[in-house]
């Protein structure tokens, strides 16, 4: 039973961390995309990666035009991104649910959050996620201010 509750209590933290959110934490020091990879350094949630994911986390990282008006040096952003990946569960994608997102791109996002047992996939961009065939009631879509309203409400603190 203990362990039942411990399981559960784990999967709830489960998260996704899209690139929309990732990008927007390296270029600005403040903010909700930040804040989201805080509690994921703080531990506080457990972000998913995958070999799709990091994929496209690498590519985004080696554009330079990206990252002009960014507080962190290219040093500092690869830092940020290990930092991220030591805390990060690398989850394999054996089986493609192909929910058939009007960008093919978004797809893996999905499948990742799906084969992860991931609570929710946190995003900028919401509506890349609608109109899916396949629903997984389970999964919610958030951005990251959602996301954090949600912990807020959850810890109680209307000051974070």
């Amino acid at each position: 039973m203990i362990a039942s509750v411990l399981l559960l209590a784990r999967m709830d933290r489960r998260i996704v961390i899209d690139t929309s959110v990732w990008i927007a934490a390296l270029k600005s020091a403040g903010g909700a995309s930040r804040e989201v990879l805080r509690l994921c350094l703080r531990r506080e949630y457990q972000p998913l990666i995958g070999q799709a994911l990091l994929a496209e986390y690498e590519d985004l990282m080696g554009r330079a035009d990206l990252f002009l008006d960014s507080p962190l040096s290219e040093d500092e952003r690869g830092e940020l991104l290990d930092a991220l990946l030591s805390v990060a569960e690398w989850v394999p994608v054996f089986f493609f649910w192909r929910p058939n997102l009007p960008d093919e791109n978004d797809n893996h996002r999905i499948e990742l959050a799906v084969a992860g047992a991931a609570r929710a996939l946190i995003t900028h961009n919401r509506r890349d996620f609608q109109g899916s065939e396949l629903k997984f009631p389970q999964l919610d879509i958030m951005t990251p201010a959602e996301f954090l309203k949600h912990w807020r409400d959850d810890h109680g603190n209307d000051d974070n």
